[in-house]
C-alpha cells in the first residue's frame, strides 16, 4: 500500500523479477516460512495485490455503508484498474486486521473520500461483464508471482563487514514491508544499527529490484556526515550525495548535482529540507527515510507538513525511543505512513481512550493489531549479547558557599510561593526551577557572580561549584586509568565554563552544541574517534549531541545535569554504549544533594520505571502521568529549602574521589532496589513530598485536601550580626548589638556616640562601660535570661553581679574620659571610612597619594595619619575579616593587571610590526569562532589602548567597527564588549603560557651551556690584563 495522498499505480511488470530474487542471491533463500519479525508483516498483508474478492463480511460492511450507490454508477471508471489493485490490497489488510475498518468506515461523520472510492470499486465488482472479468483474469495471470526475499546471511553487496544476525532479520523485515507495499517504523533501541539496516535495504532495492532511486534520507544535522560515511563504507555502490551549506552553495549543488540526477540517495537535514522544499517536490521519491522520527510527531509542525506533500512510493521511519508513550504522537506517525487509513485523530483517540480503557485487555489487543504490521523494536539486552554492560553511578555533591548564597537568594525572592502565600503561576514556578538548576550547575551562570574584571581562569572556577570540585577529582583518576570521557550538559553556558576549565587544566578536548557548524561537528567527531587520539574530553549539549552520533571510543559518560525526560539522558549514554564498544561503559550522573535536582532525578527514575512496566505489558501509558503539575513543581522547589536556609557554609568535603564513588554507588544501589520493589500502583501514586503516597489513607483520598494548605512552613534565614571587637562588654550596648529575642537593656541618656573606625583609646571604652553599669544599678535593672545562650543561667548571674558591684566614675575618671574623647578621629564619619576602604581596594594600601585623592573632604596629611593608625589597630574593627578580604581582592587584581601588562609587553616586544607579524601559540585547543587575524588585532589594539584603562573594551569594540580591515567581518563587528573581554582573557592566558614556556626553555639552555669562565681563570691562562699586557705565570 502506498503512503501518498493518492494510491500510486501498480509497479510495471518489468520491475518485478522474472524469478525469485532469493534463488540467485548469495546467502538468500526463498522461504514460505514467515518466522521472525519479517514474517509478521508478511502474514498480515502477503499476496495482497493478487488477492481475490473480499469476504462476505466485508461486502456487508460496504453495502451498509453506502446504500443506493450502485444506481449512481452507469459508466466504467477510467481509473478502474488502478483502484482495483488498491482495493484488493486494502481488503486483504482489512481481512487480516478488521480494526482498520474502523478508521476507514467506522465513523459516518468522518468518512474519507478514499473510502468512497473503494466503495465505488466494490460495487463495480458486482456489475462486471464476462468480458471484463476475463480480461482481468488474463492480466493477473500474466503478472509474476510476488516472492518474499529472505536473507540467511549478510548480503554480498554489503562491504567492509557483515551484518549481525538480528540485523539480517531486521533487513528481511524491511524487505517484506516493501514487497507487500507497506510502510513501517524501525524502532530498534539506540546503538543496534538502524543506519546499517536502512542502507542495506536501499542496497537491496538497487541490486535485487533494479531500483537505484531516487531515495531521500532525512537526518539530524549532527549525523549528516556519519550517514555519508556509512553509505561509502557499507554499500559503496550506492551513489550518495549530501545537501548542506549556505544559499549559494545549495544553489550550485542543485544545479550541478541534484538536477542532473547522477546519484541514488540524497542525504540532507531537516533545516535544509524546509529551505529547499520547492526543489525536492519535483522528484518522485522511491523511498523517503526519516531518522529520529519523533521530529514529525506533531502533525502541525512545518517539517511534518512539508514531508507529507512529497511524492513517495515508500516511507520508512527510524526512531530509538518507545512509541507507545504518547497516543497522539503515535497516531501522527501512523498517519504519515498510512494517511488514507489513519486519517482521523479523533477516531484514533476515542478508540484507544486511555481514560476509559487503561489496563483493558481489549485495548491491548487493539493496539497490537494496529502496530503489528508496521513496527519492529528490539532492545540490546535481547539481541546484542556481546556488548559490554553499562553501569550508572549517581554522585551526590554538596553546595559551595557561593552556590548556597545564590540558592538562598533565589528562594528568598519568591518566599511567598514557597509558603503558598503568593499566586502559583506555572510559568513562575518553571522559572524558579530553572534558576535553581542553574545555581546547582555553577553560580557563574548568573550575571555578576564571577569575580572581575579582570576575569581569570584559576582555582575559583572549581571551588565555587560542588560539581566542579568532584569533576576536578574525577578526571585525573579517569585519565590515569586510560579512559576517555563524554560530558553532557543541558546548558551551553556550562560548556563554556567546562571549556575554560579544560584549557586551564591542559586537557585536550572537543566540543559540540547546537551552534557548532556542520563541518566543525564532523571534524571534532573524527578527531575524537581516530586511532590513538589524544583528545581526552568531549563536551556535548544533551539535545544537540545526544542523537545519532557514534562515540564508542569513549568509555565514560558524565551527565553534568539531568533532563526532565529520562529518554534524552538514555540517548546521551548510548553515544558510547553501542556496537563497537569494547569496554564497560561507566556513567556518572552528578546530583546536587538536598536541592531541586534530587527531586528531578527521582521523578525521571519513577517515570522510566513506570513506562517500562507498562510498555512491557504492551499497554499505553496514562498521558496525565507525563505532565508535571504546579503542586509537584512547588514540592520540588520546597525540597531542601529549610536545609539551605539553616547554614551559609560550604557543604563540599575533602573526601577523596574513591570515597565519593563508593558512597554514590551505595546510594544508587539503594535507589534501584527501592524502585524494583515498587509496583505500578505505588509508582502512579508517588509524590514529591514523601517516599510513598500520602493521598490514600484508610480508604479515603486526601489528594484534594492536601492542595488546600501545606503543613510545613519554610522559615527564611535570619539576619545575623557578627561578634564584637576588643571591648565586648561596652560595644554590646554602645552599638546596640543584642540578641534578637532579648529585651533591650537601658543606657544612660547622654552618652557620646563613638564608632570603632574612629580609633579612640581602649581606656575610653572601659570608662563608658563602667558608666553604663552604674546607671543600671541606680534604676534597679535586672538582667533577663537569654534562652538562646548555652549557659544562660550562668551568663545572667555574671552580668547581674557586674551591675550590683558597679561604682560611679570619680572626678579623675570623668576628666580622663573627656580627655580621651578628643584623642580619636572624631571628624571621620562612616562615609569617609567607606571611601578610604574602597580607595585601598582600588589602588592598593601603598599608593597613599591616590588613596588621598579618593577620600573627599580630607587633606593628604589627614589621610596619611589615619592610614598609619588604621593599619596599626585594624584588628579592633568589627568586620575586619570582611574589610581585609575586600582590600586583598583589589590588590590581587592590581597585581594581576601588572602581570598581564608585563606579558603583553613581552609578547609585543618580540616583533617589529606586531599588527602584521604577531603569532599566537594556540596549542591543540584553538577555537574556530575567531581567526588568527582577528586575534592578532585584538591583542595588539588592547596593548595599544592600555589593558588597565577604564572601559578599554568599549574602545576596542569601537576600533573594530572603525577599522577598514574588518569592514565585512560581521561576526567580529557584532561582538559585545563582554564577549571581546572574554576572548582577550583567553588569548592572554595563551600568551602567558607561551612566555612561561620560553622562559623555561631559555633557563634550560643556559644551564646546559654552563657558567662562563671567570676573569681570574682567563688571566691565569695568560689572558691580557686590564692594560693589555700578558701576566707571567708564577711557577
Amino acid at each position: 500500500m502506498s503512503s501518498a495522498a493518492e494510491p500510486p499505480p501498480p509497479p510495471p511488470p518489468e520491475s518485478a523479477p522474472s524469478k525469485p530474487a532469493a534463488s540467485t542471491a548469495s546467502g538468500g533463500s526463498n522461504s514460505s516460512n514467515k518466522g521472525g519479525p519479517e514474517g509478521v508483516a508478511a502474514q498480515a498483508v502477503a499476496s495482497a495485490a493478487s488477492a481475490g474478492p473480499a469476504d462476505a463480511e466485508m461486502e456487508e460492511v460496504f453495502d451498509d455503508a453506502s446504500p443506493g450507490k450502485q444506481k449512481e454508477i452507469q459508466e466504467p471508471d477510467p481509473t478502474y484498474e488502478e483502484k482495483m489493485v488498491c482495493s484488493r490490497l486494502m481488503n486483504r489488510v482489512y481481512k487480516e486486521n478488521f480494526l482498520l475498518v474502523h478508521f476507514v468506515l467506522g465513523s459516518p461523520r468522518s468518512r474519507p473520500a478514499f473510502a468512497e472510492g473503494l466503495l465505488a470499486v466494490s460495487f463495480y465488482r458486482h456489475r462486471r461483464t464476462e468480458q471484463e472479468e476475463d480480461e482481468e483474469l488474463l492480466t493477473e495471470s500474466s503478472k509474476a508471482t510476488n516472492v518474499c526475499t529472505r536473507f540467511e546471511d549478510s548480503p554480498s553487496y554489503v562491504k567492509w563487514g557483515k551484518l549481525r544476525d538480528y540485523q539480517v532479520r531486521g533487513l528481511n523485515w524491511l524487505i517484506s514491508l516493501y514487497e507487500n507495499g507497506i510502510n513501517g517504523i524501525l524502532a530498534d533501541e539506540m546503538g543496534l544499527g538502524k543506519t546499517l539496516q536502512t542502507i542495506s535495504l536501499l542496497g537491496y532495492m538497487k541490486h535485487y529490484r533494479n531500483i537505484p532511486g531516487p531515495h531521500m534520507v532525512l537526518v539530524p544535522k549532527s549525523t549528516l556526515h556519519n550517514w555519508m560515511s556509512e553509505f561509502k563504507r557499507w554499500v559503496p555502490t550506492l551513489r550518495s550525495v549530501c545537501l548542506i551549506g549556505d544559499k549559494e552553495q545549495r544553489a550550485a549543488f542543485v544545479r550541478d548535482v541534484l538536477l542532473p540526477g547522477e546519484w541514488d540517495v540524497c542525504v540532507t537535514s531537516y533545516e535544509m529540507l524546509i529551505k529547499e522544499k520547492s526543489v525536492f517536490k519535483k522528484f518522485n521519491w522511491r523511498y523517503l527515510v526519516i531518522d529520529e522520527a519523533h521530529r514529525i510527531k506533531n502533525e502541525k509542525s512545518k517539517l511534518s507538513e512539508i514531508v507529507r506533500e512529497f511524492k513517495t512510493t515508500n516511507r520508512l521511519l527510524l526512531t530509538g525511543t518507545p512509541l507507545q508513550n504518547n497516543l497522539h504522537e503515535l497516531w501522527s506517525l501512523l498517519n504519515f505512513l498510512l494517511p488514507d487509513v489513519f486519517n482521523s485523530a479523533d477516531d484514533f483517540d476515542s478508540w484507544f481512550d486511555t481514560n476509559n480503557c487503561l489496563g483493558d485487555q481489549k485495548l491491548v489487543e487493539r493496539l497490537h493489531m494496529v502496530l503489528r504490521p508496521f513496527l519492529l523494536r528490539r532492545i540490546k539486552a535481547d539481541v546484542e549479547k556481546s556488548l559490554p554492560p553499562k553501569k550508572e553511578v549517581k554522585i551526590y555533591v554538596g553546595l559551595s558557599k557561593m552556590q548556597r548564597e545564590w540558592y538562598t537568594r533565589i528562594l528568598m525572592k519568591d518566599i511567598d510561593i514557597l509558603n503558598s502565600a503568593g499566586k502559583m503561576d506555572k510559568m513562575r514556578l518553571l522559572n524558579i526551577l530553572m534558576q535553581l538548576r542553574k545555581c546547582c550547575n555553577h553560580p557563574y551562570l548568573f550575571d555578576g557572580a564571577e569575580p572581575g574584571p579582570p576575569y581569570t581562569t584559576d582555582m575559583h572556577l572549581v571551588t565555587n561549584s560542588g560539581k566542579m570540585v568532584v569533576l576536578d577529582k574525577l578526571l585525573p583518576k579517569l585519565k590515569e586509568q586510560g579512559s576517555r570521557v563524554l560530558i553532557f550538559s543541558q546548558m551551553t553556558r556550562v560548556l563554556d565554563i567546562l571549556e575554560d576549565y579544560c584549557m586551564w587544566r591542559n586537557y585536550e578536548y572537543c566540543r559540540l552544541d547546537g551552534q557548532t557548524p556542520h563541518d566543525e561537528r564532523q571534524d571534532s567527531i573524527n578527531a575524537y574517534n581516530e586511532p590513538n587520539s589524544t583528545k581526552f574530553v568531549f563536551m556535548l549539549s544533551t539535545r544537540a549531541g545526544g542523537l545519532g552520533i557514534n562515540l564508542a571510543t569513549a568509555d565514560v559518560v558524565i551527565l553534568y545535569d539531568s533532563d526532565w525526560n529520562p529518554q534524552v539522558d538514555l540517548q546521551a549514554m548510548d553515544r558510547a554504549h553501542r556496537i563497537g564498544q569494547t569496554k564497560t561503559v561507566r556513567v556518572f550522573r552528578f546530583i546536587t544533594d538536598n536541592t531541586v535536582e534530587e527531586r528531578i532525578v527521582e521523578r525521571a527514575e519513577m517515570k522510566l520505571r513506570l513506562d517500562s512496566i507498562v510498555i512491557q505489558q504492551g499497554r499505553l501509558v496514562d498521558q496525565n502521568l507525563n505532565k508535571i503539575g504546579k503542586d509537584e513543581m512547588l514540592q520540588m522547589i520546597r525540597h531542601g529549602a529549610t536545609h539551605v536556609f539553616a547554614s551559609k557554609e560550604s557543604e563540599i568535603t575533602d573526601e577523596d574521589i574513591d570515597g565519593i564513588l563508593e558512597r554514590g554507588a551505595k546510594k544508587t544501589a539503594e535507589m534501584n532496589e527501592k524502585l524494583s520493589k515498587m509496583g505500578e500502583s505505588s509508582l502512579r501514586n508517588f509524590t514529591m513530598d514523601t517516599e510513598s503516597s500520602v493521598y490514600n489513607f484508610e480508604g479515603e483520598d486526601y489528594r484534594e485536601k492536601q492542595k488546600i494548605a501545606f503543613t510545613e512552613w519554610i522559615e527564611p534565614p535570619k539576619r545575623e550580626r557578627k561578634a564584637n571587637y576588643a571591648v565586648d562588654a561596652y560595644f554590646r550596648e554602645a552599638l546596640r548589638v543584642s540578641e534578637p529575642k532579648a529585651p533591650k537593656a537601658p543606657r544612660p541618656p547622654k552618652q557620646p556616640n563613638v564608632q570603632d573606625f574612629q580609633f579612640f583609646p581602649p581606656r575610653l571604652f572601659e570608662l563608658l562601660e563602667k558608666e553604663i553599669l552604674f546607671y543600671r544599678k541606680t534604676i534597679g535593672y535586672k538582667v533577663p535570661r537569654n534562652p538562646e545562650l548555652p549557659n544562660a543561667a550562668q551568663a545572667q548571674k555574671e552580668e547581674q553581679l557586674k551591675i550590683d558591684e558597679a561604682e560611679s566614675l570619680n572626678d579623675e575618671e570623668l576628666e580622663e574620659k573627656e580627655k580621651l574623647l578628643t584623642q580619636g578621629f572624631t571628624n571621620w564619619n562612616k562615609r569617609d571610612f567607606n571611601q578610604f576602604i574602597k580607595a585601598n581596594e582600588k589602588w592598593g594600601r601603598d599608593d597613599i597619594e591616590n588613596i588621598a585623592r579618593e577620600v573627599e573632604g580630607k587633606t593628604p596629611e589627614e589621610v596619611i595619619e589615619y592610614s598609619a593608625v588604621f593599619w596599626e589597630r585594624c584588628n579592633e574593627l568589627q568586620d575586619i575579616e570582611k574589610i581585609m578580604a575586600q582590600i586583598e581582592r583589589g590588590e590581587a587584581r592590581i597585581q594581576r593587571r601588572i602581570s598581564i601588562k608585563k606579558a603583553l609587553d613581552t609578547k609585543i616586544g618580540r616583533y617589529k610590526a606586531p599588527f602584521h607579524q604577531l603569532r599566537i601559540s594556540y596549542g591543540t585547543n584553538k577555537g574556530k569562532n575567531y581567526t588568527e587575524e582577528e586575534d592578532r588585532f585584538l591583542i595588539c589594539m588592547l596593548h595599544k589602548l592600555g589593558f588597565d584603562k577604564e572601559n578599554v573594551y568599549d574602545e576596542l569594540r569601537q576600533c573594530i567597527r572603525n577599522s577598514p580591515q574588518f569592514r565585512f567581518d560581521w561576526f567580529l563587528k557584532s561582538r559585545t564588549a563582554m564577549e571581546l573581554q572574554r576572548r582577550c582573557n583567553t588569548l592572554i592566558t595563551l600568551i602567558e603560557r607561551e612566555n612561561m614556556e620560553l622562559e623555561e626553555k631559555e633557563k634550560a639552555e643556559k644551564k646546559k651551556r654552563g657558567p662562563k669562565p671567570s676573569t681570574q681563570k682567563r688571566k691565569m691562562d695568560g689572558a691580557p690584563d686590564g692594560r693589555g699586557r700578558k701576566k707571567k705565570l708564577k711557577l
